[in-house]
């Protein structure tokens, strides 16, 4: 055998090998390789994706704690507002009371002070008619007369 005939079969060999390899076990390693690139691409997207929904839901929690927050305020502002009112109605309702007992009390000083006069009239009118007997029972002197008086207005 010569040289150039092992060279010859050597390269036929060699080329039955790469057309085998490329026909049967290239796709194999090829479909093998584009589905670990695949896989790592999925993964590298999930990766991602729940990078963003991650920041999605610490924006949306944050947003949830400020919008909590703000109602935590408004409701305090609110029960601070009723409390207020509630005060200020008391001190309405307590002014309105003592007024109501002032005007009952003046009320009735007035009616005492009616009935103090209308017993001190009766009490005038009975010392008038007593010393109008007893100027009418003396005889008619204007010595006695004032004197009478004096006493009467004395007794007054």
């Amino acid at each position: 055998m010569s040289i150039n005939v092992t060279l010859f079969v050597q390269m036929l060999v060699f080329a039955l090998l790469v057309w085998f390899t490329m026909r049967f076990i290239w796709p194999v390693i090829l479909e093998a390789m584009e589905e670990r690139e695949q896989r790592i691409a999925d993964g590298l997207a999930a990766a991602e994706k729940g990078r963003s929904e991650l920041e999605a839901a610490a924006t949306e929690a944050e947003g949830i704690v400020s919008a909590a927050r703000d109602q935590a305020r408004d409701i305090l502002g609110k029960a601070n507002s009723r409390a207020a009112g509630i005060v200020e109605e008391a001190r309405t309702q307590g002014e309105e009371e003592k007024r109501k007992r002032l005007e009952s009390a003046k009320a009735e000083i007035d009616v005492e002070v009616n009935r103090a006069r209308d017993e001190l009239r009766g009490q005038v009118a009975a010392i008038a008619v007593a010393g109008a007997e007893k100027v009418l029972a003396r005889e008619i002197d204007t010595d006695a007369h004032r004197e009478l008086l004096d006493r009467l207005a004395a007794d007054l």
